[in-house]
């Protein structure tokens, strides 16, 4: 079986640092493509998005590549920061937390490419590496007895929580840069 071959080739730390790297990965294709994917097609998204949401989502369609690689930078700083926590000390939560978003951040792109029944960037990595790995990587803690269920499930729900404000802070940070441009 496939698991059992890659469970004796990987040792969990070294699927704890595949973390940050995959993460690289995805990110470079969107670094690469995002500015100008989002200059062709921010009027199509911006037709289905509602209108409500538009003050949200307008300084995502204003990113040059260097913009958006800073919050790419500062993102890989707090997987790298959690991976350490979970390599030298056994502290999961932060990593399990990051973990969650990982996952469910493929999840969106696979929608999004759905929804607008084209390319989004993102997408092929997502499929390719990040959903493969995040469940892996959840199987594999489970299995080494590092984490329980429940740690997934507690960590999943505080970032669920903390999400609104982390995404309005990350909102007002861009649209703030975007005034001094």
């Amino acid at each position: 079986m496939i698991l059992e071959w890659l469970d004796a080739q990987i040792d969990i730390v070294t699927v704890l640092w595949l973390f940050p790297i995959l993460f690289m990965f995805h990110d470079f294709e969107e670094i690469l493509t995002v500015e100008k994917w989002t200059k062709q097609n921010k009027a199509q998204v911006f037709t289905l998005l509602p209108k409500s949401f538009h003050k949200y989502f307008a300084s995502r369609f204003e990113l040059t590549t260097l913009q958006f690689a800073k919050d790419v930078f500062w993102i890989y700083v707090a997987i790298t920061i959690a991976t350490v926590l979970a390599v030298l000390f056994s502290f999961y939560y932060l990593l399990l937390m990051l973990l969650f978003i990982f996952f469910i951040h493929g999840f969106t792109h696979f929608a999004q490419a759905i929804y607008l029944k084209k390319y989004t960037p993102g997408v092929a990595t997502s499929i390719i590496l990040v959903l493969p790995y995040s469940v892996y990587a959840y199987y594999r803690l489970l299995q080494a007895g590092l984490i329980s269920a429940g740690d997934i499930f507690w960590s999943s729900i505080s970032i669920v929580i903390l999400s609104p404000a982390l995404f309005l802070f990350l909102v007002n940070g861009r649209n703030r840069a975007m005034k001094r441009f």
